[in-house]
C-alpha cells in the first residue's frame, strides 16, 4: 500500500513538474523581453486608441504652378502663346470679311498648335517658336491656315483651301446640336431625352456632345439637302445625356453652312 502511494505521488510530482515547464515555455514564447502580459497588452490598447483617436491632417490646396509666358523648344504651346496666336492670325481684314458658325463676324477657330521646324531651317530659326492656326471662314466655306512666328510676332505664311474639313471644335458641335434640337427630325432625340430623363431637352448644354465631319461620298445613298457636304461643313452628331445613356443619333447630319438639317437612310 505504501509503495503504491508513493509511486503515485511521484507520477503526480512529474506530472506538476512537466505542466510548469510547459507553462514557463509558452511564457517564454508569448512574452518576448521583459514585458509581462498585462504591460503589453496595456501597450496594444494604448496604440488602438490612439489610432482611433488620431485626426488626420486637413488637405492643402496647394496653387498651380506659374506658367511660362512662353514654352522652350517643343514645349506645347502655353496660354499666352495661344491667345496671341489666335489674336496676330485673325487680321482686322479677315475679321471683318469671314464669319463663324453662328454667323458673326469673323472666323470660327478650329484649333490651335506647335508648328514643326521646316527641314531647310537654320540652326537659328530653328528655334522660333510657330503655331499652325486653323481657321474656317463660313462665308466661303474655306479652311484658313495661318503660322504664325511667335518670336517675331508675325504671320509667315497663309494657306487656303476649299473642300478641306478638319475635325469639328466644341462650338461647332454645340451649334449643330441646337440646330438640331430645333428642327422636326430632331423630335426622336427629344423623345429619347424625355424617355431617359423625364425632363425636356431645351438646348445642347443638356448633352455631352462629340461627332465628325460628314462627306456625301462616304455614304451609299445622299438624301436631298446633303449633296453639298464635303464642300459645306457638315457634322454627325454622337449624343449622350449627361451621367446618362447615349442616344442614337448617327442618322442626323447638319449642314452648318446651310444651317440645315438631313437623315441618312
Amino acid at each position: 500500500m505504501r509503495e503504491l502511494a508513493r509511486r503515485h505521488l511521484g507520477k503526480v510530482v512529474a506530472g506538476a513538474a512537466i505542466a510548469v515547464a510547459g507553462t514557463a515555455l509558452m511564457v517564454a514564447v508569448t512574452l518576448p523581453g521583459e514585458a509581462g502580459a498585462g504591460e503589453q497588452a496595456d501597450r496594444r490598447a494604448s496604440a488602438g486608441a490612439a489610432q482611433q483617436d488620431a485626426v488626420p491632417p486637413e488637405g492643402v490646396v496647394e496653387a498651380a504652378p506659374t506658367q511660362a509666358d512662353q514654352g522652350v523648344g517643343s514645349d506645347p504651346l502655353t496660354d499666352d502663346e495661344l491667345t496671341r496666336a489666335e489674336r496676330i492670325a485673325v487680321t482686322r481684314a479677315l475679321r471683318s470679311d469671314a464669319r463663324d458658325v453662328e454667323g458673326d463676324r469673323g472666323p470660327q477657330r478650329l484649333s490651335t498648335n506647335l508648328s514643326e521646324p521646316a527641314p531647310d531651317d537654320t540652326a537659328a530659326t530653328s528655334q522660333q517658336r510657330r503655331a499652325d492656326v486653323v481657321l474656317y471662314d463660313y462665308k466661303s466655306d474655306a479652311v484658313i491656315t495661318k503660322t504664325v512666328n511667335l518670336t517675331t510676332g508675325k504671320v509667315e505664311q497663309t494657306d487656303i483651301a476649299h473642300g478641306v474639313q478638319p475635325p469639328p471644335s466644341k462650338e461647332e458641335l454645340r451649334e449643330a446640336a441646337q440646330l438640331l434640337i430645333a428642327d422636326p427630325l430632331g423630335t426622336d432625340l427629344k423623345n429619347d431625352y424625355r424617355h431617359a430623363t423625364d425632363k425636356e431637352l431645351t438646348g445642347p448644354d443638356q448633352l455631352e456632345l462629340s461627332g465628325m465631319v460628314f462627306r456625301k461620298e462616304t455614304a451609299r445613298q445622299v438624301p436631298s439637302g446633303l449633296d453639298d457636304c464635303g464642300r459645306h461643313r457638315c457634322l454627325r452628331i454622337v449624343a449622350k445625356v449627361k451621367n446618362g445613356p447615349w442616344i442614337d443619333t448617327r442618322s442626323m447630319v447638319v449642314d452648318l453652312s446651310a444651317r440645315t438639317v438631313g437623315r441618312l437612310g
